[in-house]
């Protein structure tokens, strides 16, 4: 990757990893499907009006949509909402940097090396001293509920390299489409009418300002580039900048809610990020899918 793209790739890890704090402080407030819908309003309106859909077929948009933002956030709102910390949230949700390899080689026939398939094993076993360290002090299944959606992401990353958008931009705007809809049906089931009225009609600074980070920085702008990255370079040679998303989830949420992971959670992330980074900074350099500015 060039110098440009490596620092735009490193603008997103940023935005990403604060992210996590910009969600969580958002639940105090707003029932988490409803915040959801809230912030993908904000992702396509008004922008769809003014922005073409991208030249990839409807079924595309629907999929990516479906995967990288409906699928994804639902779960990690949830998870977030049912007690999961946001730092350790950070770094559970790096798993999908394996089921991208994975998911990549059933699609899109990019199959692992002996080395990676070592360094995704080694992954595996950190994650697995982090679920146990964590069981045995909170529940379980905020953790499940976020490894899901790792999946999700992981679905949705590889969508969008096949579908090679021209645009950013517009493959986020568009995608985006699928969530509010969904989304808001499922709070008024869930929550309530009454509850999905109250919060819209007492939403506070707090929340307000968590939507507006969420939907323009982490959505409509590192979004836009991740996806644009993804267009350009095999999978492989982006998706690794994600292994920097929890080193700034776990400062962030460490800065403004003193959270502290446990040392089960620290070594056992400290392997599977070791573990991770052997698997996908070992995949052999391709040219680019686009010519590069």
């Amino acid at each position: 990757m060039t110098p440009r793209h490596t620092l735009l790739a490193l603008l997103v890890v940023v935005i990403w990893g604060v992210n996590f704090v910009a969600i969580d402080l958002g639940l105090t407030d707003v029932p988490p499907l409803l915040f959801l819908a809230m912030r993908f309003v904000l992702v396509a309106i008004p922008a769809v009006f003014f922005i073409r859909p991208p030249a990839i077929g409807w079924r595309n948009i629907l999929l990516i949509g479906a995967f990288l933002s409906l699928g994804q956030f639902t779960l990690l709102y949830l998870a977030l909402s049912l007690g999961m910390p946001p730092g350790l949230a950070s770094l559970l949700l790096q798993t999908q940097i394996v089921f991208s390899v994975v998911v990549s080689s059933l699609l899109l026939r990019e199959h692992p090396t002996r080395r990676q398939l070592v360094g995704i094993l080694i992954g595996m076993v950190g994650l697995a001293v982090v679920v146990i360290g964590h069981t045995y002090a909170a529940p379980w299944l905020p953790l499940v509920i976020t490894l899901l959606a790792a999946l999700s992401w992981a679905i949705g990353n590889v969508l969008s390299r096949r579908a090679r958008a021209a645009s950013g931009l517009s493959l986020v705007v568009w995608s985006g489409l699928v969530v509010p809809i969904p989304s808001l049906a499922l709070s008024l089931v869930v929550d309530g009418p009454q509850a999905v009225g109250f919060a819209l009609a007492h939403l506070s600074l707090i929340a307000i300002l968590s939507t507006l980070y969420t939907a323009v920085a982490a959505s409509l702008v590192a979004y836009t580039i991740w996806n644009s990255l993804l267009a350009r370079y095999p999978t492989s040679a982006v998706v690794p900048f994600t292994l920097l998303v929890p080193v700034i989830g776990i400062l962030a949420a460490w800065a403004v809610f003193g959270e502290r992971p446990a040392g089960t959670e620290l070594v056992g992330g400290a392997i599977m990020l070791g573990g991770l980074a052997a698997a996908v900074l070992s995949w052999r350099p391709r040219a680019p899918a686009f010519p590069v500015d």
